[in-house]
C-alpha cells in the first residue's frame, strides 16, 4: 500500500507550476505520479508529450485548455489527455488549485494518437485557414501557385471531407509599396495597378481551381481603413507601440525616404543581395540604413543618413512569448530557428508606420506623415477577413474580439516567415492581451524556374494563365504537388512536366484506367465484377491499398501536412496496382481460375474507387471525372477503408480521357533564356523585352552595361562569363546555350 499526502513543504518548480513527485509510484520505467498546485492567476506551461497523463482536482477551480477548447477544472473532476493533446491549467480562481496527476508510457495508444485516420484534431472549431495575400503588382505565377495557394486548398479540401468547419481566406495587398513602383512602371495609379492585377489575381485562382471563401480587397473595402486604425490604436495605447526616431536611408539627391522597394543592397546578415526591409535568402529583417552598399531606386546618387520618427515595436521584449506561442501549434523547425536568431540580437525595434502617401495613416497626430506599414497591417487584415466571412455565415466573429476556440492555419513562403511567425504573433499579443491565438504554420521554400528565381519584377514566370486550363489543371496541380519547395528549393522544368505528364498521368494513370474499362466492357458488359475466391496475393494487395490510404492520409493531415507525400502515394496507388494488374494477367483467359479472375478486377476497380476519393484534395477535377466514369457521386468524405465498387455498377472507363497537354509550355527554350532576356531588359533599361535573336552589340550594350550584366549572371546562377563573350556575336538564344553549359559544369564539379 501507498500512502501520500499533499504537502506544500516539497513542491518546486515545473512546468510553470509547483509539482512534487509521489514516492512509490513514480518510476524509470513504469508510470509516474505527483501533486500539484497552481497558484491563483498562474496557468501551467502549454505542452504535449507521448504519455498518457490523467489529472484529479482536489481543490481550488480553474479550467483546463485542451487544443484551444476550455474546459471547468473543480474539485472532483477528472481529465485524461491522450497522448500528444496540447493542455494547459489555468487557475482562474482567488485560492490554490491542487490536483493529483498520474502519467505513463503505452507505445500503441501513443502511435494510435499519432495516426488517426482523420486526424484533424479541431473538433468543432471554425478553422480559418490562409494563403497570403498575393501583392497585386502583377498576376500569380507557378511559383505563387506553388506555395500558399494549391497548399491551403489542398488542405481545406482534406479537412472538409473529414468534417471540419474550415475556410480558405485570402485578399489583395494593395498598399505594398511594390505596388507603388508596378504603377510608376506602367504610368498607372497605385490605386489603378492593384485593382487591375487583383481581378487577375482571382481570375488566376478560378483557373487553378481554388475557390476562396474570403477573398478581401483592401483597398475596396469601405470598412477595412477604419478597423485598421482601430487596431493600430490598441497597439499605441498598449504604450508598447510608440514614435521613436532612429537611423533611416534616404535617396542621395532628392531626400525621399527609402524603404522595400526603394532600397537595395547587401544583407547584413547573410551577405545576400536583398531590398528593404527583408532578406528573402535567410528570412531576417533589416532596418535598411543597416544594409552594407546601400543602393536607391530613386536615383543613382548614393542614398544618405539620417533620422526617422516611425512608430516602433520594440520586437526584442517578446522572446518568451513567442516561444510559448510557438509551442502552442504547428511551427516548422526552420521557422524556430528564425526565431532563435532573431532573439538573439541585444535589441531589435521594428517601425510598424512609414513616411510615404500609398496606404493608411493612422489615427494618431503624430503618424500624420506616416502610413501604416503594410506588414504590421495584415496581421489585423486575417482578423478583418473573419469578420468578414462571419457576416455572411451569419457568424458573430469580430475582428475586435478574437475568440478562443478560433483555429488559424496560415500558408506562406519562407520569406514571409519572419511576419507570419515572429512580428504577429507579438502584435496579437500586445492588442489582445487576453487572447492566445492558435496558429499553425505551413511554410514553403522557394520555387526555381529552370535554375533561377521566379520574379514578378523581372517577367521570369510561367504565368498561370498561360497554363491552365479545363484540360491541364488537374496535371498542373498534381506536377505542382510533386515537385513543390517543401523544406528545400525545388525546380519546375518543362521538359520534367512534360515528361511526368506523358510518362505518368497519360502513360500509366490513363492508359492503366482505359485499360481496366476495356476489361470491364469485354469480359464483364461493362458492370462491376462481383469479387469470387481470393488468393493470399489478392489479400496481400488489398492490404497494401489500405496502407497507401493511411500513407496519404497522413500527409493530408494537419500534423504532416506535405502535398510532395501526398502525390507520391497517389502515383503509389496506380503504379502497386499496374502491377498487381501485370501478374493477375497471366491467368484472366484461363476458364480454372475465373473465380479469382472476377477478385482481381473487382480489386482493380476498387484502387480506381479509392484513387477518385484521395485524390480530390489534389486534383478535384480528375476526382470528379473518375468518380463519375466509375457510377459514383463526387468525392464528398474521406474514406477510412479501401472498399470495392458496388456489383452491377456501370463502368465507364474505356473511352475515358483525363489529362492533355498545355500547348503553352509544349515547346522547351534554352533553360535560360528567359532570366537572360529579364537580365538585359533591366540592364539596358529597354521598353520592350528583346528578341531571342538579337545580340547585346545590336541592343547597344556599352561596356559598363556588360560587367553589370556579368555580375548580375553571377549572383544569379554562380556562372562566370566574360565580358568579350557577352560582347561578341552570340545572340541571347546562344549566350543562354552557353550560361546553361556553364551551370551544368558547375554542378558537375561541385558534386565530384
Amino acid at each position: 500500500m501507498i500512502l501520500s499526502s499533499y504537502d506544500e513543504g516539497v513542491l518546486h518548480e515545473a512546468f510553470g507550476i509547483d509539482m512534487s513527485s509521489i514516492e512509490g509510484i513514480a518510476g524509470s520505467q513504469g508510470p509516474g505520479a505527483g501533486w500539484g498546485r497552481v497558484a491563483p492567476g498562474v496557468s501551467s506551461e502549454l505542452h504535449r508529450h507521448d504519455e498518457t497523463e490523467f489529472f484529479v482536482i482536489v481543490a481550488g477551480r480553474g479550467e483546463f485548455e485542451v487544443d484551444g477548447e476550455r474546459h471547468p477544472a473543480v474539485p472532483g473532476t477528472v481529465a485524461l489527455f491522450e497522448p500528444f493533446e496540447t493542455h494547459v491549467l489555468h487557475n482562474t480562481g482567488a485560492d490554490d488549485l491542487v490536483f493529483v496527476t498520474q502519467y505513463w508510457r503505452d507505445a500503441e495508444r501513443a502511435a494510435r494518437a499519432a495516426t488517426a485516420p482523420a486526424g484533424t484534431g479541431f473538433g468543432d472549431r471554425p478553422v480559418f485557414v490562409f494563403s497570403t495575400p498575393p501583392t497585386p503588382n502583377g498576376d500569380l505565377h507557378l511559383g505563387h501557385l506553388s506555395g500558399p495557394y494549391l497548399g491551403a486548398d489542398a488542405f481545406v479540401r482534406f479537412q472538409r471531407m473529414n468534417g471540419a468547419r474550415a475556410w480558405h481566406l485570402t485578399g489583395s495587398d494593395d498598399f505594398q509599396s511594390y505596388v507603388v513602383g508596378a504603377a510608376e512602371r506602367d504610368g498607372n495609379t497605385p490605386a489603378g495597378t492593384a485593382a487591375h492585377f487583383s481581378a487577375e489575381i482571382a481570375a488566376t485562382l478560378e483557373l487553378m481551381d481554388i475557390p476562396l471563401d474570403q477573398y478581401t480587397v483592401t483597398n475596396a473595402d469601405a470598412e477595412y481603413p477604419d478597423g485598421l486604425r482601430e487596431f493600430f490604436t490598441r497597439l499605441v495605447d498598449s504604450g508598447t507601440v510608440a514614435p521613436k526616431a532612429a537611423p533611416a536611408l534616404f535617396d542621395g539627391e532628392t531626400g525621399a525616404y527609402l524603404y522595400e522597394v526603394d532600397a537595395k543592397g547587401t544583407c547584413p546578415t547573410c551577405a545576400a543581395g536583398t531590398s528593404g526591409n527583408i532578406c528573402e535568402e535567410c528570412g531576417e529583417p533589416n532596418l535598411v540604413v543597416d544594409l552594407v552598399a546601400p543602393r536607391s531606386a530613386r536615383s543613382q546618387a548614393a542614398p544618405r543618413t539620417g533620422t526617422a520618427t516611425r512608430f516602433s515595436l520594440p520586437l526584442h521584449e517578446f522572446e518568451d512569448e513567442i516561444a510559448t506561442h510557438h509551442r502552442l501549434g504547428r511551427v516548422p523547425v526552420r521557422l524556430r530557428d528564425l526565431a532563435r536568431r532573431l532573439f538573439a540580437r541585444p535589441e531589435l525595434d521594428i517601425p510598424v508606420s512609414h513616411p510615404a502617401d500609398w496606404g493608411v495613416r493612422p489615427a494618431e497626430e503624430a503618424g500624420a506623415d506616416q502610413v501604416i506599414w503594410v506588414w504590421p497591417e495584415m496581421s489585423y487584415g486575417f482578423l478583418h477577413g473573419i469578420q468578414a466571412l462571419g457576416r455572411r455565415l451569419d457568424q458573430d466573429w469580430r475582428a475586435a474580439e478574437p475568440a478562443a476556440d478560433w483555429k488559424i492555419v496560415h500558408f506562406f513562403g519562407y520569406d514571409n516567415s519572419f511576419y507570419h511567425g515572429v512580428l504577429y504573433p507579438a502584435l496579437y499579443r500586445v492588442a489582445y492581451p487576453d487572447w492566445t491565438p492558435d496558429i499553425d504554420y505551413h511554410v514553403n521554400e522557394f520555387y526555381l524556374l529552370e535554375g533561377a528565381k521566379f520574379s514578378t519584377s523581372r517577367r521570369h514566370a510561367i504565368w498561370g494563365k498561360e497554363i491552365l486550363g479545363a484540360d491541364t489543371v488537374d496535371a498542373v496541380r498534381f506536377f505542382l504537388s510533386l515537385t513543390r519547395p517543401e523544406g528545400r528549393r525545388t525546380n519546375f522544368r518543362r521538359e520534367e512536366y512534360q515528361r511526368v505528364l506523358t510518362e505518368t498521368l497519360v502513360g500509366t494513370w490513363e492508359h492503366w484506367l482505359t485499360d481496366l474499362g476495356a476489361r470491364v466492357r469485354k469480359g464483364y458488359d461493362g458492370a462491376a465484377p462481383d469479387a469470387g475466391n481470393w488468393t493470399p496475393e489478392q489479400t496481400a494487395f488489398l492490404a497494401r491499398l489500405g496502407a497507401r490510404l493511411t500513407a496519404v492520409t497522413g500527409a493530408l493531415g494537419q500534423a504532416g501536412f506535405s502535398l510532395n507525400q501526398a502525390a507520391a502515394e497517389l502515383d503509389g496507388i496506380v503504379r502497386d496496382t499496374v502491377r498487381f494488374a501485370e501478374l493477375e494477367s497471366l491467368t484472366a483467359d484461363d476458364a480454372r481460375w475465373r473465380a479469382e479472375a472476377r477478385t482481381a478486377v473487382a480489386l482493380e476497380l476498387a484502387a480506381a474507387k479509392l484513387l477518385a476519393r484521395v485524390a480530390a484534395p489534389v486534383m478535384p477535377r480528375f476526382a470528379a471525372r473518375l468518380s463519375a466514369a466509375l457510377g459514383l457521386p463526387e468525392p464528398a468524405h474521406w474514406p477510412t477503408s479501401v472498399e470495392l465498387l458496388a456489383p452491377g455498377t456501370e463502368v465507364a472507363l474505356a473511352d475515358a480521357v483525363f489529362f492533355a497537354a498545355p500547348a503553352a509550355v509544349a515547346a522547351e527554350p534554352p533553360e535560360h533564356l528567359g532570366l537572360l532576356t529579364d537580365l538585359v531588359t533591366e540592364a539596358l533599361q529597354l521598353a520592350e523585352r528583346p528578341a531571342a535573336d538579337a545580340t547585346l552589340i545590336d541592343l547597344g550594350t556599352s561596356s559598363l552595361q556588360a560587367v553589370q550584366l556579368q555580375y548580375q549572371l553571377l549572383t544569379a546562377l554562380d556562372v562566370d562569363v566574360l565580358v568579350d563573350e557577352l560582347l561578341g556575336e552570340h545572340d541571347l538564344t546562344a549566350l543562354a546555350g552557353l550560361i546553361g553549359e556553364r551551370a551544368a559544369t558547375a554542378v558537375v564539379e561541385a558534386a565530384a
